[in-house]
Order: structure tokens, then sequence, then C-alpha cells
């Protein structure tokens, strides 16, 4: 077990998920299968810099790290991403379009 290498020594588990489930989030990075993804060759691309997607599930890795499970609907691939290839999508940008309510009439 000595010979495990981590990537950081930042542990994200003492304290909560920053994302939340049904969080929508922005990949700030292109993923690549890792070997991990069935179906799919090794280095093929599973989501693009910039691809939207809805937080599905959310575990831990290596007893270190949380794990978010990002379901991509252009795609439709769920992929697991750490916490800093993830970036939340403003909630204000969603209400923006929406319509004002109208005032009452006195």
């Amino acid at each position: 077990m000595s010979n495990i290498v981590r990537d950081s020594d930042v542990v994200e588990l003492s304290g909560p998920p920053v994302f939340s489930f049904g969080e929508k989030v922005r990949s700030n990075r292109t993923i690549r299968n890792d070997g991990t993804y069935p179906g799919k060759q090794v280095g093929d691309i599973l989501v693009t810099k910039g691809e939207v997607g809805y937080v599905v599930s959310i575990g831990t890795f290596l007893q270190q790290f949380f794990i978010y499970g990002v379901e991509f609907l252009e795609t439709g691939y769920r992929v697991g991403m750490k916490r800093k290839e993830l970036e939340s999508v403003d909630t204000c940008e969603e209400t923006d379009d929406l319509p004002l309510p109208e005032e009452a009439v006195s």
C-alpha cells in the first residue's frame, strides 16, 4: 500500500461535498476514458471542456476525494469526476430568461 501515488495531500472528506445531488455543473477539462468506461476505447473523449451535466451520485475515492457522478444529457454519458474537474453553473444564468411576474392591479 505504500506505493499509492496521490495527486494531492488535501483530504476533501473532512468537509461536506462541494456539489449536491441534482446540481448543474460544467466540465472545466476534457475527460478521456482511462479504461474504466465500458464500451469505449482507452483515450476516447467522454466529456469535452465546457460540457454541462447534472450531479446524480456522490462517492469517494482513496478515502481522500469526493467523486461526483455526472450525467451529461447531450451525450448520455455518466462520468465520475473530481472537484477540480468541475465548476458549478451559476443558477442566475437560468433565471435571467424567466419572465417577471405581472404586478397586481389594484
